[in-house]
Parts: structure tokens; C-alpha cells; sequence
């Protein structure tokens, strides 16, 4: 089959024949063959004219017509010879890649590498020295084993001691992640631990007061309701004795009503103040534990969470604007004073310093209380604000 194979094979490219035309001198070459001889290079021997052709094989010379190459005969036994053989061995033909249908059926021995006749002929390897497959095969034969014996060597490329090292710089970055996981959710229990710990320190401190202010309200509002009974008991006898017919329980009656409702009105009203609770949750949220360190949270102390009631306007040394205002004017004077004093005699302010220091200290500690709490009730109804 293989000799059958090199009869159907044109001499000038070395693939089956495609489109065979004969000569004059009788010899057979594919359409394209004859077509590259024709317009081939000058170093070619057999081209002479475009109105000639040289025979590659026989070297003899034939005349062209006008039309050219095609105007040569076609071979058509051998065509329909080559047509069938293609049909029957077509899935066994290696194709070039480069050149369409065209058999790879040539070794070149420069590359190393099969090639079709187009690529000898028109191609990359034009001039390049050539073999048949068969002695290719032979010379090629130990280049396997060769090649396996190389390739067997680790260190051919290295590439095996790069996947190592790889494998191992993915294993350890690997390992540091799922530390740091562990890290991770280690810190952020210990912080839930601690908040949830200062969550429940801060919500008792908050039940605690709200205990308290039960129990303070509690005692008032018990107090106030047994004053509102003794009224309602009393509206409900003046309404019963206006029926009263008899003038001696009548009257005994109205003695007692006026008698009670005397006694109630004496009775006293637990007098309604400001009250305030201090200090609020978004304001030791907001000031305190947002400006603080994740690592300080720990340390920080629960805050004590009081009623505030405003004093008594009775109660309060300062009753009335003309008191604080001669209190304001005083104290300017008693410190001109004693600057005066302290320019003229060291001896004699040291004296006026140790008298009456005291009782100044007493006028001016309550106008210090009462700054302090209206500038508290600012503060405290600005934040309300934000």
C-alpha cells in the first residue's frame, strides 16, 4: 500500500496528486505544481519564459498556450485513482495545518518535524534537506527513550521543586488564616463575654433605680390617695346628709363634715418637684463608652444611675432674685477690698483672709450649688435635644 501510495504521489511537492496535468512529455504533476514552476523564482533551471515550461522530471521543453496551465490535459484515470484512495484512507491521512488537505508525508530534517509537499515547495521550509518517512522513523526511533531519560530528571525544568514550594507557601499561608480565625473568634467571645457582662452590671443598675423609684413613688402616691379617699368619703356624706330630715343628726352631721374637711385641709400635698433621672444611658453611651479603647471596656466602672430632685424653692437659701443680687455685688467689693489691702498690708490681709473667709465661703457655696444645677439642667436638656 505504500509503494501503491508513492505512485499517487506528485515528485514536485511530495503529496497525492490534486488536479493532475500531463505534459507533452507525458509526465504527471498537480495543477498548482506545475503553476508554482511557471512563476517560481529565477533560480530555478527549468524556467525560461511564461510562453514555456520546463519538465521537472525529463527536463524537456514544452510550449503553453494563452491560457496556461490550464489549458494542459487533465489525467483523469489517475485523478479518479487518487479520488478513491483518498475516500478509503481519508481518516488515516494526517492533514497540515497549515495547507489545507494537504498530507503531512515528508520529515525535514532541519526541523525535525513532519511536513506536507505545499510547505517544501511554497512554504517555510522551502531549500530545507528532506527524508521519507520511513528512515525518519528509523533515526527517530531512541529519540522516545531519550526523551524519557531527560524528562525522568526532576531538576530538568524544576519545576517539581516550584510546585513543592508552592504546596508548602499555600499550606503555611493556609495555617495563618485558620490561626487567625481562631484569633478572631477568640477575641470577639472574650468581647461578647465583657459586653455582655457590662449589659447585665448596667441593666440591674437600671432595675435598681427603677426599684427605687417604685418605692419612693409608692409610699407618695399611697399617701396622696388616703387624702383623696377622706375627700370622696366626705363628698358622699355631704350628699347623704342633704336629705337628712331629722335636725339633730342633721346638724351633728354637718359639725362632723366641717370638723373633717378642717382637718383635711391642714393635711399637707407632697409637694411636686423636677426630678430627673441621672445620668442617662445614651448620655454615658454616647460620651463615655464610644470614646473608649475596645481594651479598656473591662476596666470601666458601672455608673451609678440616681433620682435627682430639685430642691424645695423654700428650701433654698437663695429665695429671691434682690438676695442674689446683693450677694453679687458684695462679693466683687470684699475681693477689691481685700486686693487693696493685700497692696497696702501683708499682715493685716492675712488677718481679714483668716475672719472672714468662712462666713464668705457659706454666702457663696449655695450660689455656687445653684450654677451648678441650672448649668446641669442645660446640659442635660441639650443632649435631649441631639
Amino acid at each position: 500500500m505504500e509503494n501503491f501510495e508513492d505512485e499517487l504521489t506528485c515528485s514536485v511537492c511530495y503529496n497525492i496528486f490534486n488536479d493532475p496535468r500531463i505534459l507533452p512529455c507525458s509526465h504527471t504533476f498537480c495543477r498548482n505544481c506545475l503553476e508554482n514552476v511557471v512563476n517560481s523564482s529565477r533560480h530555478y533551471s527549468w524556467r525560461t519564459s511564461l510562453a514555456q515550461i520546463k519538465c521537472p522530471s525529463c527536463r524537456s521543453t514544452a510550449d503553453l498556450p494563452l491560457s496556461g496551465i490550464l489549458s494542459l490535459p487533465i489525467n483523469f484515470a489517475l485523478k479518479s485513482i487518487v479520488e478513491k484512495y483518498k475516500t478509503e484512507n481519508h481518516c488515516k491521512v494526517t492533514t497540515c495545518p497549515e495547507h489545507n488537505r494537504q498530507p503531512l508525508n515528508v520529515f525535514c530534517l532541519k526541523d525535525r518535524k513532519l511536513i506536507c509537499g505545499q510547505c517544501l515547495t511554497i512554504g517555510h521550509h522551502q531549500g530545507h534537506a528532506i527524508d521519507d518517512l520511513e528512515n525518519a522513523f528509523v533515526r527517530e526511533r531512541e529519540t522516545a527513550s531519550k526523551y524519557l531519560r531527560i524528562l525522568s530528571n526532576k531538576q530538568f525544568t524544576g519545576v517539581s521543586a516550584v510546585i513543592k514550594t508552592l504546596e508548602e507557601q499555600m499550606n503555611h499561608c493556609k495555617k495563618i488564616v485558620q490561626d487567625d480565625k481562631k484569633d478572631l473568634l477568640h477575641f470577639f467571645e472574650t468581647l461578647s463575654e465583657t459586653l455582655e457582662q457590662k449589659k447585665q452590671k448596667l441593666l440591674a443598675a437600671l432595675n435598681d433605680v427603677g426599684q427605687e423609684i417604685g418605692e419612693v413613688y409608692a409610699a407618695k402616691i399611697e399617701e396622696m390617695k388616703q387624702i383623696q379617699d377622706e375627700e370622696l368619703d366626705l363628698i358622699s356624706l355631704s350628699s347623704s346628709v342633704q336629705e337628712e330630715s331629722s335636725p339633730i343628726v342633721y346638724l351633728e352631721n354637718i359639725h362632723n363634715i366641717r370638723e373633717r374637711m378642717k382637718a383635711l385641709k391642714k393635711k399637707e400635698l407632697i409637694p411636686i418637684h423636677l426630678v430627673e433621672i441621672h445620668p442617662r444611658a445614651r448620655q454615658f453611651l454616647k460620651n463615655i463608652w464610644l470614646k473608649t479603647n475596645i481594651g479598656e471596656i473591662n476596666q470601666m466602672a458601672t455608673p451609678k444611675i440616681n433620682i435627682c430632685f430639685a430642691k424645695p424653692e423654700n428650701d433654698k437659701i437663695i429665695q429671691d432674685k434682690y438676695t442674689n443680687l446683693c450677694i453679687l455685688l458684695v462679693i466683687p467689693i470684699f475681693i477689691a477690698l481685700l486686693l487693696f489691702i493685700v497692696l497696702c498690708n501683708t499682715d493685716i490681709a492675712n488677718s481679714l483672709t483668716a475672719r472672714y473667709w468662712t462666713c464668705l465661703s457659706k454666702i457663696v457655696q449655695p450660689v455656687l450649688e445653684v450654677l451648678q444645677y441650672t448649668i446641669y439642667s442645660i446640659d442635660d436638656f441639650i443632649f435631649s435635644l441631639s
